[in-house]
């Protein structure tokens, strides 16, 4: 009878903890429009040349026939990365639809909608990798000062480096 019970909770816990993860249809409304102000989906359809450049070696192994029939065969994958594409989509909604409300993610999208908001997306990239830049300079610089002191310490105190 108590395992019944404890079973019961359980399952009444995990349904409501499902339930609590699950983004209300608002939330998801606003998410999928904000995803597209994004280009989301045009960075997730630019992956699938990236994906098939991969694989392509692997099957075609430098020989001419199989190529040309791996070419042939690019409208049929292109459908079948479909699916894939539509759930990478609707993860993505889905993960914006989890951190924000509706009504925060409608603002954002405005944001995003507007002149700075597309200047940033156009930037984006770049301001990313100059700002990861900054970080790999600074902590090289920072680790070389930090060594030559500590080196320095670590000698006054009679070690041997």
């Amino acid at each position: 009878m108590l395992r019944s019970v404890m079973v019961i909770v359980v399952l009444l816990f995990s349904a409501g903890a499902a339930e609590a993860q699950t983004p209300p249809p608002e939330a998801m409304s606003a998410a999928r429009a904000l995803v597209t102000t994004l280009k989301l989906p045009d960075q997730y359809k630019a992956l699938l040349p990236v994906i098939l450049l991969g694989i392509k070696p692997a099957l075609v192994q430098d020989r001419p026939e199989i190529e040309q029939d791996y070419n042939l065969l690019m409208p049929a994958i292109a459908d079948a990365y479909t699916p894939y594409f539509n759930s990478m989509v609707d993860a993505a909604a889905t993960v914006y639809a989890s951190a924000f409300t509706a009504d925060e993610l409608r603002e954002i999208e405005a944001f995003y909608r507007g002149p700075t908001g597309q200047k940033l997306l156009q930037n984006s990239h770049a301001i990313t990798e100059q700002v990861a830049q900054v970080g790999r300079d600074g902590g090289r610089k920072a680790a070389d000062d930090l060594r030559m002191r500590l080196t320095e310490a670590l000698r006054q105190k009679g070690h041997k480096l």
